[in-house]
């Protein structure tokens, strides 16, 4: 269903989270995610505290979902005591299989958590398939 393709994102994820750079175009942070399957719908969370709703971009492109949002820097010149909080690019792509149906995504955005909502495709559902029988009448064979 999900399909990783970078095997260094954790990698990047943790020295992001340690050394606390912001994203960039260029260099855009990581969200966290969870994502699970719950019958025939596929579901995928995305923790986007404060973030306004207007910038969070969605696109799908074959089967791939991808997610930015950006959460401005701050514009007062007022001293910072702590700053844990990223800001700046958000960016994640999903690589779906085929199994999962892109052109019925539901998105929605909820007390900072991105929801997308993925069918499992028609095709891939488990179905029944009738068997058929040839009743043919018996013939009495003539000696």
């Amino acid at each position: 269903m999900l399909m990783r393709t970078d095997p260094f994102r954790d990698l990047d994820r943790f020295a992001q989270q340690m050394l606390g750079t912001n994203g960039t175009l260029a260099r855009p942070s990581v969200m966290p995610m969870d994502a699970w399957r719950d019958g025939d719908t596929f579901h995928v969370e995305f923790d986007l505290p404060g973030v306004d709703p207007a910038s969070i971009d969605l696109d799908v492109e074959r089967n791939v979902v991808t997610v930015r949002a950006e959460r401005p820097n701050r514009a007062s010149d007022a001293e910072l005591i702590a700053a844990e909080r990223p800001r700046g690019v958000f960016s994640r792509q999903l690589v779906l299989g085929d199994n999962l149906d892109t052109e019925h995504i539901e998105a929605s955005y909820d007390t900072g958590v991105l929801t997308l909502a993925i069918p499992v495709a028609e095709r891939a559902k488990p179905r029944k398939i009738a068997i058929s029988t040839k009743d043919e009448p018996r013939q009495a064979i003539g000696a």
